[in-house]
């Protein structure tokens, strides 16, 4: 059984063009390529019971999340992907996620973890955030995580396995927390920043 994007958005409080950036990653199986009904019904009740993320055992007054699309092409020095997908390997993943982003990069770090979520989904975790670089000065600085690690990320939303083998125990440990959970943020750009006291009460709400 199969429903519409518009349903499956409606079911978990985001837009069509958010569910169609999160079938994108192809961290949703079964989706079918064409016609109007192509989420499949199973894939959606698992998401709807996704529990929400737990930010406590982070250990800071707010956590930054990167809000990530699919990936697309680039052609930078570095790298040739940004954004995340099932498709990518471990280290293209970790090249198209680490930058650069306009962000406040020390009150990024300060919580020692970034979740990335694609449609309010944490689908990786980067750790080890204290080094950057800079690009730009002011209001048009972007700023990229120079040895940033990917502490985990999943392949199968509906159910998440840590796809990444982190070396460090508290990497695994941090990713075994978020990966896989729900986490709403709202942002007008790709880094968002949440209270970590109050996300495990919020609702699902559009804000990608």
């Amino acid at each position: 059984m199969f429903v519409t994007t518009g349903q499956a958005g409606s079911a978990l409080g985001c837009s069509i063009p958010t569910v169609k950036k999160l079938i994108g990653t192809g961290v949703v199986p079964g989706v079918r390529d064409a016609g109007r009904q192509v989420f499949p019904f199973s894939a959606l009740q698992a998401l709807q019971q996704r529990p929400a993320a737990d930010l406590t055992a982070v250990g800071a007054g707010e956590v930054a999340v990167l809000r990530a699309d699919a990936p697309a092409r680039v052609d930078e020095p570095g790298r040739e992907w940004i954004g995340f997908g099932t498709m990518l390997g471990a280290a293209q993943l970790l090249a198209g996620l680490n930058g650069w982003w306009r962000c406040a990069p020390a009150r990024v770090a300060a919580a020692g973890v970034l979740p990335v979520t694609v449609a309010h989904f944490v689908v990786a975790v980067l750790t080890n955030l204290d080094d950057y670089d800079a690009q730009g000065e002011g209001r048009d600085a972007r700023f990229r995580f120079t040895k940033a690690r990917l502490a985990g990320y999943v392949t199968d939303l509906t159910a998440p396995v840590n796809a990444a083998d982190p070396a460090d125990p508290e990497d695994a440990r941090v990713a075994g927390l978020l990966l896989g959970t729900r986490l709403v943020s709202v942002s007008g750009g790709p880094i968002a920043y949440v209270p970590t006291t109050t996300t495990a009460d919020q609702p699902a709400t559009e804000g990608e």
